[in-house]
């Protein structure tokens, strides 16, 4: 039993944590009503992990990449950015991201936007047999199914022509893997789990996950969105249905940077020593496509992408698209959401019609009513569950990577998202979201408002809760 001198003890520490002062008195509050469960849950998910203490996790500087890479011009400096942006709402997020997030900016890109799942995996497995050198994997949940085994059984194969295979996946989302991965290693495939937790109540990264998903071959192809592995992103899933989602495929310079972040979660990892120029060959010349490659997490000095969301919503001018599976902002992101629908922006946001995670479907419909006085439109997807992650802003840029609008997202998970200042990317983009809005629903404000008092007590549940999740 706990004693009220640790009870005491452990509130101290929660109070002198200085962090978001709803979080604090809920912590509080939880811990002098349950003291016993309040403390396993603060141990277990509570306790505030200092950046200092992730630092081992970025032992490949981006300047070593940028020193391999010095002869080449690959990325724009600062003074760089002003004369290569046009648009000044451009020049903002792209020196905030330069500075805030260290993402270099890069012009010599192409990128395919890869539609829900046959498109992602039909174009990854060929990118897969095509490899020659290394394939490097990462990815948040890596399910023993059916497209589970076949993306196995392709590495296998490639592993026995000689290429170098490296596998990195959340260490608590895929203890069932360990088997698997044994098997792997006896083959010459490398396989690791991110933050492992072997001992959850000792461990201060139990509440840190790895959300990313990387895939990198031979260092001319990368890959980035939303999708895991698993049969349900192929829609294969009977219970789940239909699923939506958005993958990413990029080649040229920005690639390189890609590569980093994956060679940083690995190196920090495994404390293998891995940055070398046989990683980064140089590509071929493509169009002119500014791209960004932002990775975040708990690690960041600022807490980058919330700082980078917030100024992307209070700098455009004409509309913002939002696509998120998940949406629990902090007070920041809703006053920007507010402050554009009253100034005449396009306001629109598509969130899940048909949940997949009850709680946080239920917290992210307690932001709709205060969102619609204002002017946001906001949308259900009905076809089946949204998974999506994108973010349009005027038109002009397009962003799609791993990261949800919410505090979890902004705060606790590694994140990676590929910022692209293009119009044609951006309207391609556009397509899909509209389409989306024709397989959603409207939500009236005038119908809502007289939704029953049971969803309003599971909303205001789950956002008290919220920034706990």
């Amino acid at each position: 039993m706990i004693t009220l001198l640790q009870l005491v003890f452990l509130g101290s520490i929660i109070f002198l944590e200085n962090r978001d002062p709803t979080k604090t008195i809920i912590w509080l509050l939880i811990l002098g009503a349950l003291p016993v469960l309040g403390a396993l849950l603060y141990l277990l998910l509570g306790r505030v992990v200092r950046k200092h203490q992730l630092s081992h996790h970025k032992q490949v500087r981006l300047k070593q990449t940028e020193e391999i890479l010095k002869d080449r011009q690959v990325r724009l400096t600062a003074e760089d950015v002003d004369q290569a942006v046009n648009l000044p709402m451009n020049k903002k997020l792209a020196r905030l991201l330069l500075n805030d997030a260290g993402a270099p900016l890069t012009l010599n890109n192409r990128s395919e936007v890869l539609t829900n799942g046959h498109e992602t995996f039909k174009s990854l497995f060929a990118a897969l047999e095509g490899a020659k050198e290394h394939i490097h994997l990462e990815f948040f949940i890596f399910h023993n199914d059916v497209i589970g085994q076949d993306v196995l059984n392709l590495l296998i194969r490639k592993a026995a022509e000689g290429v170098a295979i490296r596998v990195l996946v959340d260490g608590l989302a895929n203890r069932s893997l360990k088997k698997r991965f044994r098997e792997l290693k006896k083959v010459g495939v490398e396989a690791e789990g991110f933050y492992p937790v072997r001992f959850p109540f000792l461990s201060r990264q139990l509440n840190l996950r790895n959300h990313r998903k990387i895939v990198v071959v031979d260092g001319r192809v990368g890959f980035l969105g939303g999708l895991n592995v698993g049969d349900e992103y192929l829609s294969r899933n009977k219970k789940i249905g239909f699923w939506r989602d958005t993958f990413l495929k990029l080649e040229g310079d920005s690639v390189n940077f890609l590569q980093t972040v994956f060679l940083n979660d690995w190196n920090g990892v495994t404390q293998q020593d891995i940055n070398d120029p046989s990683y980064y060959p140089r590509p071929q010349q493509f169009e002119s496509q500014m791209t960004q490659i932002a990775a975040t997490g708990p690690d960041s000095d600022w807490g980058s992408m919330l700082q980078i969301f917030f100024v992307a919503l209070t700098s455009t001018e004409k509309s913002i698209y939002i696509e998120t599976p998940y949406f629990i902002p902090d007070e920041g992101s809703i006053m920007a959401l507010k402050t554009a629908a009253l100034s005449g922006l396009d306001v629109r946001i598509i969130l899940q019609g048909v949940p997949d995670h009850k709680i946080t479907y239920w917290a992210s419909h307690s932001y709709v009513e205060e969102l619609l006085e204002t002017g946001v439109r906001i949308y259900r997807y009905q076809k089946g569950i949204l998974h999506a992650k994108i973010l349009i802003l005027d038109g002009e840029i397009g962003v799609v990577g791993s990261t949800n609008f919410d505090i979890r997202s902004f705060s606790l998970d590694f994140e990676i998202s590929a910022f692209i200042y293009n119009y044609k990317f951006a309207q391609r983009l556009e397509q899909d979201f509209y389409r989306d809005l024709a397989d959603s629903k409207e939500i009236v404000l005038a119908e809502y408002k007289k939704r029953p008092l049971s969803n309003r007590i599971k909303e205001s549940a789950a956002r008290l809760f919220s920034p706990l999740l």
